[in-house]
């Protein structure tokens, strides 16, 4: 877990600067799996976890209820985000439209810088494993860092920042739901993928490049909502 004291060049005793500390610990949490769909989130025991005031915990979870990480429920606080089939589906659907703008303006105002970027994301992706542990499989962080920073590179012409902030806030998301996959096992090969991705990408083939992106979510989408479905009869329902 991130802790308190592993964020640099901030000053504890503010309360700004606590709350600050506080969102981005429980964030970080909850995308990681750390605190898991629908636990109760108490803020006097946050607080002496992250040695910040309850006060400021109470203000980071309202943050974070806006993104859709944390709900709140009157009388009784707040609590985890709970994940549906129903959520992802639509999650997805948005994903898929957000995604298709970005890539379109990509490749139109993306440079050398920004084909050069791309190569070394899927460079770096494709050295690594998707899931590592023997006795207990589990994503492997370091493949879940790269990953997220391919999709981000293929995007990072767009030329909003409004534009990248929304399709960072989709991406993250929806990773809450990928370990939901981890014990299907389906006959896909993503690196190849990836790099049917990339070569579109560069050949500036915008219509392409989206009909196979969003074919490529859509596909971890389905694996999910299988797993989901295998494990969890009644989820099915959303």
């Amino acid at each position: 877990m991130l802790q308190i004291r592993d964020i640099p060049d901030l000053d504890r005793d503010g309360p700004r600067s606590q709350t600050t500390m506080a969102y981005e610990v429980i964030r970080s949490d909850i995308l990681n799996g750390r605190h898991v769909p629908e636990k109760k989130l108490k803020i006097q025991e946050l607080a002496e976890e992250l040695e910040v005031s309850p006060g400021a915990v109470r203000e980071a979870l309202s943050r974070l209820v806006p993104e859709q990480l944390v709900v709140s429920r009157d009388q009784r606080g707040f609590a985890v985000a709970p994940l549906s089939i129903a959520d992802l589906q639509d999650l997805t659907d948005l994903r898929c439209e957000i995604e298709a703008v970005a890539l379109r303006r990509s490749v139109e105002h993306g440079d050398v810088d920004w084909e050069a970027g791309i190569l070394a994301a899927e460079h770096r992706l494709r050295g690594e494993p998707v899931i590592v542990g023997d006795t207990e499989p589990k994503l492997n962080p370091e493949w879940v860092t790269r990953h997220a920073a391919f999709h981000q590179a293929l995007v990072s012409a767009c030329g909003s920042r409004r534009l990248l902030a929304l399709h960072n806030q989709l991406y993250e998301q929806s990773e809450r739901y990928r370990g939901l996959s981890l014990h299907i096992d389906a006959e896909r090969n993503v690196p190849d993928e990836h790099h049917a991705i990339v070569e579109l990408a560069l050949a500036r083939e915008a219509d392409r490049l989206v009909d196979v992106t969003v074919e490529h979510l859509r596909r971890t989408t389905n694996l999910i909502v299988e797993a989901a479905r295998q494990s969890e009869p009644a989820a099915a329902a959303g």
